[in-house]
């Protein structure tokens, strides 16, 4: 069977005669691939058994007949005007009058929408602004929407658009989603625009808007509707759509939240990218410049993919944790709620160019800043290099502060080079170290390496100070933000401190036949901590309540079997989760030699926990 639905989702999933729309970092492979390749997977799936997923408007359309009235919601970014005409089309072969009522119609004025986001968005140009307090009611005239009621004379009654769901409580409720990155592409395409606003802006400033004021309203808004959907739907197909009913999702949730699963990962390219993905993923394409990250599990921007009868339907990570953040978390549902704490990411550098220098901010200054939670605490393990490949990390001892300023402030008035080593700490990296990069820390990652990210969720907050002179991508200057650098960085990281807290020195802490568990000590200002697990053949951990995010560091494939699920096979360099419900977890080294798996897991205590508060604007 050839299935429309069957795109590679590691990029933009669109009409092939749209190729405006397949800017940097979007791919589009063969409609007809059907079988997972051997090894890394870009387009993981997970099974919910047979006729869970419909394809196609008719099908969707023939259940909206049978209800006669129903709203069709979604998050912004979803091509509402197409969506229309491919279901009146078909209700109109069938001779059917239909009542239409588009929400966009009873938006705000976007002179009003524009002064109440203007305390969230910063000023023109700016990289930041601060998370959102309003709620996507406070977008719509109440009175034009409560005005959509039904009409003498028509077979059908539909609410279409962004808020559909705010007219009425009571009305059968379907709803289209997207993973962030396909809203990414749509917005740097010039095919959507964000919530409230025909205004086609830069794509920095659409993202910034994204980021602190739609995702946050529309966040918070389709988590108060999770109760009332019937339906959920995917259009990222070209053509086509695919649906799945609430229940049938919500049983696959409920399912993979007490086994293991992986999200879907994406790609981007960067001015610093290098070549090590495209080597090592042949399902990547080569005419790339390069890659610079995988979005491995960075949550706020991934989805999770769901098959059925060679069907694809895509949910975006949130839903996970809006229906099952306690079998995720565990011990740490209560204080980490719907948001996932921690973060994966690659940072490819080989043949590429070093990071920025760089930091991250405080606890009190993101949160005062900008509106967050908890702060961006890093920590880079070397998953691969090259012998010449080097960590930049903490000052070089008895740093002049103010010296390092007038450097990297005369570099950028006079777009001279710094002597960075004359400032910051260069050290030799090797696979398998960890560098331990706590909040204010001064760090970049050199040339040469394959990065493993594990982090705190946070991931847009870096400042950086001196970017080697070079421009991004689009030939111009990166933003530098040597103010805000200079307000976070500690300078007591210097000297011989740095190697004694900032790089992780192994400890074995216990082992069994043919199983050694390495612990990795992250610094006391992270709430995460990692462990790695090294595997002749097998080894069986409970979860004791505790979420853990792996990946197979070395080796081939391991096979991971649940006390709740069947093996699943997961390959070198690919991340999975282990959810604290899974109650148990066999590991199975599948491959010639040793197999090593990072973990990553929250700590038992930390003094930040007492500090978490998430206040939603539901």
């Amino acid at each position: 069977m050839l299935n429309n639905a069957k795109i590679n989702p590691g990029i933009s999933r669109v009409e092939e005669e749209s190729d405006n729309w397949r800017t940097s970092g979007q791919y589009l492979l063969p409609l007809q691939q059907t079988t997972a390749p051997e090894g890394y997977n870009i387009y993981p799936t997970h099974a919910l058994g047979r006729g869970k997923i419909s394809e196609g408007y008719e099908s969707l359309a023939a259940w909206i007949i049978t209800q006669r009235r129903v709203q069709i919601d979604g998050y912004t970014g979803v091509l509402w005007d197409k969506i229309q005409h491919a279901l009146d089309e078909i209700f109109s072969r069938q001779s059917l009058k239909v009542k239409w009522y588009f929400t966009e119609d009873a938006l705000k004025n976007e002179d009003i929408i524009e002064q109440m986001i203007s305390p969230f968005v910063g000023e023109p140009g700016t990289v930041w602004g601060t998370r959102t307090s309003l709620q996507l009611a406070d977008f719509f005239d109440g009175g034009k929407l409560a005005a959509m009621q039904p009409e003498p004379g028509y077979d059908l009654h539909i609410v279409i658009g962004t808020g559909a769901a705010l007219v009425q409580a009571d009305i059968p409720l379907i709803y289209f989603d997207m993973p962030k990155n396909e809203l990414q592409y749509r917005m740097r395409a010039g095919v959507v625009t964000n919530l409230g606003s025909s205004k086609m802006d830069t794509a920095a400033e659409m993202y910034k808007r994204a980021y602190f004021v739609d995702w946050v309203v529309l966040n918070n808004y389709k988590q108060s509707l999770a109760g009332r959907i019937s339906i959920f739907a995917d259009t990222q197909w070209g053509h086509t759509l695919t649906w799945i009913k609430a229940k049938d999702l919500q049983a696959g949730i409920e399912q993979i939240c007490r086994d293991t699963f992986r999200v879907r990962p994406w790609f981007e390219p960067g001015a610093w990218g290098g070549q090590w993905m495209k080597k090592h993923i042949p399902q990547l394409p080569q005419e790339e410049v390069n890659l610079a990250w995988s979005f491995e599990m960075i949550v706020p921007e991934n989805g999770v993919l769901f098959e059925s009868d060679s069907y694809l339907f895509e949910i975006p990570f949130e839903w996970l944790m809006f229906l099952q953040h306690t079998a995720v978390l565990g011990k740490h549902a209560a204080i980490f709620q719907y948001e996932f704490p921690i973060r994966f990411d690659f940072l490819d550098t080989f043949d590429g160019g070093n990071l920025s220098i760089q930091c991250h901010p405080a606890l009190s200054y993101i949160r005062e800043q900008f509106g967050e939670t908890i702060t961006q605490d890093e920590t880079y393990y070397i998953l691969d290099c090259k012998e010449d490949a080097s960590v930049y990390l903490g000052f070089a001892a008895h740093i002049d502060p103010v010296q390092f300023r007038a450097a990297l402030e005369n570099s950028q008035l006079e777009n001279k080079p710094v002597q960075i080593t004359d400032y910051v700490q260069q050290h030799k990296a090797n696979k398998h170290d960890l560098f331990l990069i706590p909040n204010c820390t001064v760090h970049s990652a050199g040339a040469n390496n394959l990065v493993l990210e594990i982090s705190a969720t946070p991931y847009i907050f870096t400042f950086k100070m001196y970017d080697w002179l070079r421009p991004g991508l689009d030939g111009k200057p990166r933003p530098i933000n040597i103010d805000h650098a200079f307000r976070n960085l500690d300078f007591s990281r210097q000297g011989a401190v740095v190697k004694k807290e900032l790089i992780s020195a192994p400890l074995l802490t216990a082992e069994g036949a043919g199983w050694q568990l390495w612990h990795l000590p992250t610094h006391p200002q992270h709430f995460y901590d990692v462990h790695r697990l090294e595997i002749d053949h097998a080894v069986t951990f409970d979860t004791n309540g505790l979420c853990g995010v792996m990946m197979l560091v070395e080796g081939t494939a391991i096979a991971v079997k649940t006390a709740n699920g069947k093996e699943t096979v997961y390959h070198y360099a690919e991340t999975f989760v282990i959810p604290a419900a899974a109650e148990s977890y066999t590991l199975v080294n599948k491959g010639p030699g040793k197999a090593k798996v990072i973990k990553a897991f929250i700590k038992a205590e930390h003094p930040v926990f007492s500090t978490i508060s998430y206040e939603s604007t539901i």
